[in-house]
């Protein structure tokens, strides 16, 4: 296969390539993304404030880039998309050396919301030195009552899987992950109710606070190729 970010080529026997290892990046409250944990400042017994990020089914966060069927699609600059309010961004410190995520990418988003009915959607992008930043997987999530279930602090743990990717962050660069409440027209905006998509006549803003402390650790896993 063919990397994308100028990452060469692979011969692969088996997928996923059985020597990848997983590579944990944490959202921290700095809008950062860091391979450490968040610190238990409290024990976990106190809830500390996340990022709070809104949806608003009647002006949807749009979709750029990505496995579109338009002229739009592939890799493309997110710096619009990122500069809007309904979008979070987190982003890592500059990489010393390269770094070849090759496999499955998956997500763990721990929220609060005040509606059961929400889409999660998650991107990792590739920030160059000039700070441009472009999409390289993602994935969305639709919620609905129960599931997944809500603990006894109110917050829900979401798995999104992202598209597996064969891609090469440069040294120099940086990683970066969006969250949002969707991908409007690749995915149809959700509405807010339990209502069907194609008959709902409602629609419902969907706050949503995204949590990253040590209670509630959102986070982003990719494969990545071992170091030679």
């Amino acid at each position: 296969m063919t990397l994308s970010g100028d990452g060469g080529t692979r011969h692969l026997t088996d997928w996923p390539p059985p020597d990848a290892v997983a590579r944990t990046w944490y959202l921290r409250a700095d809008h950062s993304l860091s391979v450490q944990p968040p610190p238990d400042r409290t024990g976990g017994s106190v809830h500390w404030p996340g990022t709070h990020v809104d949806y608003d089914p009647a002006d949807p966060t749009p979709a750029v880039g990505g496995p579109i069927l338009t002229g739009r699609s592939g890799p493309r600059d997110q710096s619009a998309l990122e500069a809007r309010a309904d979008v979070a961004v987190f982003t890592s410190d500059v990489l010393a050396e390269d770094l070849v995520a090759l496999g499955p990418v998956s997500a763990t988003v721990h929220l609060r919301a005040a509606t059961e009915h929400l889409d999660v959607f998650v991107r990792v992008c590739d920030v160059d030195p000039r700070g441009r930043s472009v999409n390289v997987t993602d994935g969305l999530v639709r919620l609905a009552p129960g599931a997944p279930a809500t603990a006894a602090d109110g917050t829900r743990a979401v798995t999104v899987e992202l598209w597996p990717t064969g891609h090469r962050f440069a040294a120099g660069h940086r990683l970066r992950l969006q969250v949002s409440g969707g991908a409007h027209p690749r995915f149809s905006r959700h509405p807010g109710t339990g209502d069907p998509l194609g008959k709902a006549t409602t629609l419902v803003r969907q706050p949503r606070e995204v949590l990253h402390d040590a209670a509630h650790p959102t986070a982003v896993t990719l494969a990545v190729e071992p170091r030679h």
